[in-house]
């Protein structure tokens, strides 16, 4: 379920004829006659001056592009579009057929075959081509794109820049802040929004691309400056259908039609993949050895030796409290950024570096970043819901991990700081990728002494039958673990060298999960509250429910230390 968010739009626009927007990109006129608002004379006189795809927030002067959809066509929204203010309505054929069954001719209808594939190129030319006028980054990748964002932006405004950031958690225009309903806003959402940030004297753009976005042409009519890859694994094969489709639509940012050059990670196959496949320039970024348990990484050697940027030094700054690390990035032509991330955990660090090598290939000078970086403690910026501590004894980390990599290595970057039992709360999402859900139980068992399952967002389908997914796996890892402890295997040690005790339990509802496994912690145990990170409404057959992970863990810890207190502990 979905709401419309508030809408930016420029205060200072150029009006464009309907006549001159199918001129410019060949769009047919329905049929309709001259009496109709479709006539030539009403071709010249209607005017646009923006672009909307959501009749709900149309306003006078839009251009409102009617997509077909999933379950109805927008054209049978027109009407009311045309009634809020639109002047020209644009659509395929179907949607010119509706449009003509109900009688609607109040003004011209433009007619395309795949309106959605023109839609980024027709707002970037309403807007008059924003993008252009700004130093634009673009981050995509299974994991890390919103942390990698915002230490883009960190990075970016240490340099001195007034920046923009789009992505999964907020979207900010200089100092303007708007929620995020998407990762990527639609086409005619998102050029607006360039707009208003080349009024508000944003110079610089971090943003998050989907594989959805790409898919869906949400970025066309941008061409990116820089773009960078984090990595590639299991997630969204819901829409996509296999990995390898999955990893063409990411690979469809390194092409001349979205950017200029890229960085890309190649600590896995899909990123070395992808070096060899892009049809740009680009630098590859190797960060993790073949033996950090904190990143996900089947990195040689050989691939350090050839790789562009290498991160090398990586040391903890506090090990006890798990606070980040100090890295340097170092370029085979002998340029390099000794800095730091207090942001936990190897995967971190890659994030961090790849930030950081995108600002050096867009033309940054490595002494100017080194030292504004040394002014700004380093690589670091606080990513609301991504490995954030909300609380001590117990350690309470909230993180987006939504998937079965992401658990693992949020579970991984906790381990070493963990003096007690290590313990996770998560379930999986509905209506999505079907195929993690055992998987990502599996990798709970592996990583965790105490797991909890729960809900997560379980959207259309039935939260009990969801959970039983995630459990099935989880039992299987059990079971394979107590195998192994019989039989005195290695996986039989936990932290310490002491046996796990590999504890799984179901509870629901979430927020009843994350209030029992808090006041049930001791001390010493963290607690990783997994898979919804910033998000403020769970999705339950339709309804959406306030439930913020953040909130409902200092709740709960606020009453277990309100309870210590009654008891003079």
């Amino acid at each position: 379920m979905t709401s419309p968010i508030d809408r930016l739009r420029p205060a200072t626009s150029v009006h464009r004829t309907a006549r001159e927007l199918a001129t410019t990109f060949g769009l047919a006129v329905a049929a309709g006659g001259t009496a109709s608002g479709q006539g030539p004379e009403a071709l010249g006189a209607a005017e646009i001056w923006s672009v909307a795809s959501d009749n709900r927030v149309v306003a006078d002067g839009d251009l409102f592009v009617a997509l077909p959809g999933a379950g109805t066509h927008g054209a049978r929204f027109a009407s009311d579009a045309i009634s809020r203010g639109a002047r020209v309505v644009l659509t395929d054929p179907q949607g010119a057929r509706l449009l003509a069954e109900a009688g609607e001719s109040r003004v011209p209808v433009l007619v395309t075959e795949d309106p959605r594939a023109v839609l980024g190129r027709v707002a970037a030319w309403v807007y008059g081509e924003p993008a252009t006028q700004l130093t634009t980054f673009a981050v995509t990748g299974t994991n890390g794109k919103t942390t990698t964002t915002y230490l883009l932006d960190h990075v970016l405004r240490t340099l001195g820049w007034k920046g923009g950031l789009i992505g999964t958690v907020e979207m900010r225009s200089g100092d303007r802040v708007l929620p995020s309903r998407l990762t990527t806003p639609e086409a005619a959402d998102l050029q607006a929004l360039l707009a208003t940030m080349r009024e508000d004297g944003v110079g610089t753009l971090a943003m998050e691309v989907s594989s959805h976005a790409l898919s869906l042409h949400r970025v066309d009519g941008i061409v990116f400056d820089v773009a960078g890859f984090t990595n590639l694994s299991q997630d969204h094969l819901d829409f996509h259908g296999d990995l390898q489709e999955y990893f063409e639509a990411k690979a469809a940012l390194f092409t001349p039609q979205h950017a200029r050059r890229g960085v890309v990670v190649v600590d896995d196959a899909w990123g070395r993949r992808l070096a060899e496949v892009a049809t740009i320039p680009v630098s590859t970024l190797a960060v993790t050895s073949s033996t950090d348990s904190t990143s996900s990484t089947d990195s040689t050697d050989s691939t350090r030796a050839v790789a562009d940027w290498t991160v090398s030094d990586v040391r903890a700054v506090d090990a006890a409290a798990g606070t980040g690390s100090t890295f340097v990035l170092r370029h085979r032509d002998g340029r390099e950024v000794r800095t730091s991330t207090a942001l936990p955990g190897g995967f971190n660090v890659a994030n961090a570096a790849l930030a950081l090598a995108m600002v050096l290939e867009a033309g940054a000078d490595p002494r100017d970043v080194a030292a504004a970086l040394d002014a700004a403690d380093g690589v670091s910026a606080q990513v609301p819901g991504r490995m954030e501590v909300v609380g001590t004894a117990p350690r309470v980390v909230v993180d987006f991990a939504h998937n079965t990599d992401a658990l693992s290595l949020a579970l991984a970057a906790l381990r070493p700081t963990t003096t007690g039992r290590l313990v996770v709360v998560f379930g999986a999402t509905g209506d999505r990728d079907k195929g993690k859900r055992p998987s990502m139980g599996a990798v709970a068992v592996e990583g965790a002494d105490v797991v909890v399952i729960t809900d997560d967002d379980p959207h259309g389908e039935d939260p009990a039958a969801i959970r039983a997914e995630v459990l099935a796996g989880a039992r299987a890892a059990q079971q394979a673990a107590e195998a192994a402890e019989g039989s005195g295997g290695r996986d039989a040690v936990g932290h310490g060298g002491a046996p796990r005790a590999r504890t799984v339990v179901e509870v629901a509802p979430r927020a009843t999960a994350i209030r029992d496994t808090i006041r049930e912690a001791a001390p010493q145990d963290t607690v990783l509250v997994a898979g919804r990170g910033h998000e403020v409404w769970q999705e339950i057959a339709g309804v959406d429910h306030a439930l913020d992970d953040r909130v409902e863990a200092r709740a709960a810890l606020a009453a277990r230390h309100e309870t210590t207190k009654e008891h003079g502990e």
